[in-house]
């Protein structure tokens, strides 16, 4: 969708983020977190806006910025010891990569810089963001996809502190603009993302 100047990047820059406007598919990525603190749900979205030929371009999806409840309760005890990761709201730059997800597919894979998150142990479905629980390293924290072939309602063991797409048709078209980011500014090979709070 061709558009004028995104207002969302407006108030990426009001909070002090920096706005990628290159030309050629320099990729703002965007979170948004829903205000909705209940675990399971592809309730929030992600922006993506880049110029191409001097034309402002926006992609919204639906995926989920908070671990699914499967990872919260955690009942098998395979996640870490500290409690679950929930990404902390902010701009993290240069942090992903094309990388290799579990082994399986390509996604954007947290290996070029560390990120915050925060720790929810209390095991139940509630999102838990405590400041005093805040953790800061490499956890893994890819932009990914859920299900290969089916749109599914809830997220499940998919997310475990990623950013997870609802739809592979959605996610795939994020991965065809990162490699055009790519293909068209060579030294653009890694990614920043910004979360913010509804």
């Amino acid at each position: 969708m061709i558009i004028t100047r995104p207002p969302i990047l407006d108030a990426l820059e009001k909070k002090g983020f920096a706005v990628f406007d290159g030309d050629n598919y320099d990729l703002n990525l965007i979170g948004i977190r829903s205000s909705n603190s209940i675990a399971g749900e592809f309730d929030d979205l992600m922006v993506c806006v880049y110029k191409v030929n001097g034309e402002w371009h926006q992609e919204t999806w639906k995926i989920t910025t908070d671990p699914g409840v499967y990872w919260l309760q955690d009942k098998k005890k395979k996640g870490n010891k500290k409690g679950t990761a929930v990404l902390v709201e902010g701009q993290y730059r240069s942090t992903w990569t094309i990388d290799s997800h579990g082994g399986r597919y390509k996604a954007l894979c947290q290996r070029a810089g560390s990120v915050k998150v925060y720790r929810d142990a209390n095991k139940d479905n509630i999102i838990d963001k405590d400041k005093s629980t805040i953790d800061e390293g490499y956890f893994g924290i890819n932009i990914h996809r859920a299900h290969s072939k089916y749109e599914l309602n809830t997220v499940g063991a998919y997310s475990a502190g990623c950013q997870v797409f609802k739809r592979v048709e959605d996610f795939d078209k994020l991965m065809w603009l990162a490699y055009q980011q790519i293909r068209h500014n060579p030294s653009y090979t890694k990614f920043s993302y910004t979360l913010i709070d509804e």
